[in-house]
């Protein structure tokens, strides 16, 4: 085969626009509560404690399921109504894989909620490649955990958060329901997470001032998005009130409105 100078030309244009295209990045809707859909650079769609058609705060026009249409993974972490929400219908409508602490997805496979080729059970410890292209490893948190179904409780195992890393390297940390515990150190230090989605409400999990300390002393994430507050009465801590307790800092603090999709 013949190759002039032209083609050599060509080619060498095309790979120089292929270095200068701009990295897809990664868009992220927050139905409130814990609740987020990411759309991942490679086209993946993974839910994470979907409470959305029940939750007080998401707007009417998200509250739909058939509209958020193909979905690749669902994350739980852990057991309670308002993060479990909608998974099992999702999954039923979508095929997705449910993945979400061991002692737990036995309760769900027990009471007939998934079936066997849906459900992912696994521990923390070493990461786990649930999709193709998406690591997820599962990371402590310092909460609690139950399923409540049929008016019975059954084991939740224990609560968790994830460290969620894309196609293009980018980490997210969800952190689930926590208090502040000494190993969100590791978390940051071995991870160190692009964007961190933080509890703030109170009462359950870690309030304004509490989430400040996780993030100056312990995580360090280059952006945090505040999440579980103000759904319910009980958690009354805000986005300005962890703004205040931040004081200058290098982080950014991104709040977002419910049902709003953000690129990150």
């Amino acid at each position: 085969m013949t190759i002039t100078f032209a083609r050599i030309g060509a080619i060498a244009m095309a790979v120089l626009c292929l270095a200068a295209a701009p990295a897809l990045a990664v868009e992220i809707q927050w139905f409130e509560q814990s609740a987020l859909k990411i759309s991942t650079p490679g086209g993946k769609v993974i839910l994470v404690d979907p409470f959305i058609s029940n939750n007080p705060k998401t707007p009417e026009e998200y509250k739909d399921l058939s509209k958020i249409g193909e979905v690749d993974l669902i994350l739980l972490t852990h057991g309670h109504g308002d993060h479990v929400g909608d998974t099992v219908e999702l999954a039923g409508m979508t095929g997705a894989k449910v993945a979400m602490n061991s002692d737990m997805g036995q309760t769900f496979r027990l009471l007939g909620l998934l079936s066997k080729e849906q459900l992912i059970r696994f521990n923390k410890g070493g990461p786990i490649q649930p999709v193709e292209g998406i690591t997820v490893t599962m990371v402590g948190a310092d909460h609690s955990s139950e399923v409540i179904h049929d008016g019975a409780v059954h084991p939740g195992g224990e609560p968790i958060g994830f460290i969620i890393e894309l196609e293009d390297g980018k980490t997210i940390y969800h952190a689930g329901d926590t208090g502040v515990f000494a190993d969100m150190a590791f978390i940051g230090s071995f991870y160190d997470p692009d964007v961190a989605f933080l509890p703030i409400g109170g009462h359950f999990t870690m309030d304004p001032t509490h989430a400040a300390y996780a993030i100056e002393n312990l995580l360090g994430p280059r952006t945090i998005v505040p999440v579980h507050y103000g759904t319910f009465p009980l958690l009354k801590g805000t986005p300005e009130e962890l703004i205040e307790a931040l004081g200058e800092t290098e982080a950014e603090v991104v709040v977002m409105e419910p049902g709003e999709t953000r690129t990150f």
